[in-house]
């Protein structure tokens, strides 16, 4: 790889910005193309890359299905609802725990170690590490003695490897070691050299996926050569290293798959490998901008001491405004077409036995990774949850029929490389939840809401019919007439009994009947939107009219359980039974005022018990204030989400790190913005008065809009709504404005009323303009 590459100094603002290296995990820099991601940590003598690829699990499928479920589930059942909770608790934790109790777990492929030759007491001076967010590039640079250094690293999708590009601008400056390992070298089965300019680390996983990990460079000038298992540049004037990997779960050779993607990307001049990579992220990145007043005086400044003025009591609506673009970036980094979704860490994880596994979490978890893919303009990067779908629902299908008798498919809490659908861990407060699959299959109807198209619709409505032919066969019929999950749990929470008794498991959460009361709408629209299933329709237009409503306990909350129990953890990480508020659309302030007053004491009884203390359910609490429009309850939240709940590098802290309060607050951001659940398209639904002036571009509505708003005073300056379909559109602004539509029905109006329709072409721009217009935005 030749370059030739011009030399200069950073210029982007859009930027996390760092004065010194990170001496942790948690301070390191992500990059990621999906498959491949590392953790950069950019110590001028001793760099460290932490690497992983997205299909390297431990382990291998199994069916973990116990084969005594069915026969004890009347069983269960009759004791839940006589009462006797502890018996059945008993018996459901020898007959429907899964045998063996855990699926499969994420691991590291490994690290690369590059040892930088330099004087000992030469000193480092001049440093800067930057993720530049609108490249995807990470640049560090430092001077040694007169000398100035450059390192470039970027994951590029175009060509499925990590670039490494190192510079000086004195010739014959760059020496170094290189090497491969994993987990301190303790895990690594395999390692050799490769014709004198490459690495090859190989084995094989606990008996799953066989791996391969390559390290090739291409060094300008001096010398390499390998020596046992380390790469040795010396007195060169440049150097790329590729970094390329492979497992058996996509290829039959990983390792010669390997070697023959570095060798081509190694081939390629660096300046083409960089431009691709570029082109092919901002076709992405670009789609969108959010820019906030203040954002200029502090980009300059170190992130990590931002954050800590943050925590101080200072405001940075610039640093928040990074957040949000972080969390695009992340998105971006960890879930691309062709790879596996972002599980618990993204794809980051550094560790081989790793905290929950670091697999997919689907009670709330993996949902959350996705909440920002269509508002926030990222619809493709939604695509590996699709896929991951479409593999549960045949094993789905074995966990219904052998554990409950049931047609249809389900899934428990949580998932794995392997799609597995049988109940994790032997926990009762998280195992014994059959609603997994169910929840996921709603996102390929709100895919289908953003990104309106027909072919697609044919193929996710199948899947969102397994998970509703599921539950029409679980639920059972109380004496009341209501039909309802059992047995399950409202995930992770206790209830406590008037005898004083404490328990988990219990018949129809409200949770579950609000996520059934979802899919059964989404899979009625689907269906008659394809005029197809007339029966299966009347069945789930019967079953909804016995699911219970979201009912309003002794303290004005929304009671969680059917009961109004007391809760054993009134502050609770997890707020399930909003689950109506948000993601689901049945709770709004204008349509169930009394709910929406029920879901607001809910939240205010959580949080003065110590509730949000982990980043992803402080995040799920901006996007509840977000919907119940209560503009600066939800900014209070976005501020706590980051002085509590996040890391040095922006990552979120649950502890320990999990990227889902990223995207949980990413999302809750663009909520604050934008609205479109209603059936209508909300302009600054919930602007909060700390954000006084900003402008958003490339927001998404359902229905296949694209907005674009700016505000000055707390106040619409303007908006541009670009529909890509024929229809009618209703618009919601809490001001009065001027409107005028550019197409070939072009026309203006005048509207002091909140919410209007207008009849729309593909290729129109609606434009809204203030009544009187404020002056200019700064």
């Amino acid at each position: 790889m030749e370059s030739g590459m011009h030399e200069e100094r950073f210029e982007s603002k859009d930027r996390l910005y760092f004065r010194s290296p990170a001496s942790h995990w948690e301070e390191a820099l992500p990059i990621g193309n999906g498959r491949l991601g590392a953790m950069v940590f950019g110590d001028p003598r001793s760099e460290r890359l932490q690497l992983n690829e997205d299909s390297l699990w431990h382990g291998g499928s199994r069916d973990r299905h116990n084969p005594d479920a069915l026969k004890h589930l009347p069983e269960i059942r009759r004791l839940l609802l006589d009462g006797k909770l502890k018996e059945a608790e008993r018996l459901a934790s020898l007959a429907l725990t899964a045998i063996p109790e855990t699926q499969r777990h994420y691991v590291p492929l490994g690290d690369l170690y590059l040892q930088f030759e330099a004087p000992a007491d030469q000193e480092t001076t001049d440093y800067e590490r930057e993720l530049d967010l609108a490249k995807a590039v990470v640049n560090i640079s430092y001077m040694r003695g007169k000398v100035s250094y450059r390192r470039q690293m970027f994951a590029s999708y175009p060509d499925g490897a990590i670039v490494i590009r190192l510079t000086a601008d004195t010739p014959g400056r760059i020496s170094f070691t290189a090497r491969l390992g994993r987990e301190r070298f303790r895990y690594v089965d395999r390692i050799r050299a490769e014709d004198g300019h490459a690495i090859v680390m190989s084995g094989n996983s606990g008996g799953g996926v066989d791996y391969s990990g390559v390290l090739l460079c291409r060094p300008e000038g001096g010398r390499m050569q390998t020596i046992g298992e380390h790469l040795v540049v010396e007195n060169a004037d440049a150097a790329t290293l590729v970094i390329a990997a492979a497992t058996s779960f996509r290829e039959c050779d990983p390792e010669a798959a390997a070697i023959a993607n570095a060798k081509r990307v190694a081939s390629r001049p660096y300046l083409e490998a960089l431009a691709a990579h570029e082109e092919d992220y901002r076709k992405l990145y670009g789609r969108m901008t959010l820019r906030l007043d203040g954002e200029s005086d502090v980009a300059e400044e170190d992130t990590a001491k931002r954050l800590e003025r943050m925590k101080a009591g200072a405001e940075d609506p610039g640093l928040l405004a990074l957040y949000f673009r972080y969390g695009r970036y992340l998105l971006i980094a960890s879930s691309r077409p062709g790879s596996l979704p972002a599980n618990l860490q993204g794809i980051w994880n550094k560790d081989m036995l790793p905290a929950w596994d670091s697999k997919f979490t689907i009670n709330i978890n993996t949902q959350m990774n996705y909440w920002s893919a269509e508002i926030c303009h990222l619809s493709e990067c939604h695509e590996p949850l699709f896929e991951l779908i479409e593999r549960m629902i045949p094993n789905g299908r074995r966990t219904a029929q052998a554990m409950y008798g049931c047609r249809g498919s389900t899934a428990h809490h949580n998932t794995d490389l392997w799609a597995d659908t049988a109940p994790q861990d032997l926990w009762p407060a998280s195992t014994y939840w059959p609603l997994g699959l169910a929840w996921l299959s709603l996102h390929l109807w709100e895919h289908y809401r953003f990104e309106p198209n027909d072919a697609f619709l044919k193929l996710a409505y199948p899947m969102m019919k397994e998970a509703a032919v599921f539950l029409l066969d679980y639920m059972v019929e109380l004496p009341t007439g209501e039909r309802v999950t059992c047995p399950s749990v409202s995930p992770e929470n206790a209830y406590r009994l008037p005898s004083g008794e404490t328990g988990v498991l219990c018949y129809g959460p409200s949770m579950d009947s609000q996520i059934a009361c979802e899919l059964f709408l989404a899979c009625l629209a689907a269906g008659e939107l394809l005029e197809t299933d007339a029966d299966f329709l009347a069945a789930l237009r019967q079953s909804m009219e016995q699911l219970p409503q979201p009912r309003i306990g002794r303290h004005g909350q929304i009671q969680e359980w059917m009961e109004d129990y007391e809760e054993v953890e009134p502050g609770h990480r997890h707020i399930s039974h909003l689950f109506a508020l948000h993601p689901g659309t049945q709770i709004t302030p204008d349509k169930t005022p009394e709910l929406s007053m029920a879901a607001r004491r809910t939240l205010e009884r959580r949080l003065a018990n110590g509730g949000g203390h982990t980043g992803w359910s402080r995040a799920w609490i901006v996007n509840f204030w977000a919907r119940l429009r209560d503009a600066d309850e939800a900014y209070a939240n976005v501020k706590a989400l980051l002085t509590h709940s996040t890391l040095p590098n922006l990552l979120d802290n649950h502890p320990p790190f999990q990227i889902d309060g990223n995207f949980g607050g990413t999302a809750g951001i663009a909520e604050m913005l934008l609205q479109s659940h209603a059936d209508e398209i909300h302009l600054l639904p919930a602007l909060p008065r700390a954000w006084p002036n900003g402008e958003v571009t490339g927001l998404r509505a359902r229905g296949g809009v694209t907005v674009d708003l700016a505000w000055r005073d707390g106040q619409l300056k303007h908006a541009v709504l670009r529909p890509e379909r024929d229809g009618a559109y209703r618009i919601r602004c809490d001001q009065p404005i001027r409107l005028t539509v550019e197409g070939a029905r072009g026309g203006s109006g005048q509207w002091d009323d909140a919410v209007f329709s207008i009849e729309a072409e593909a290729g129109m721009k609606i434009v809204l303009r203030a009544h009187p217009a404020p002056d200019s935005i700064v």
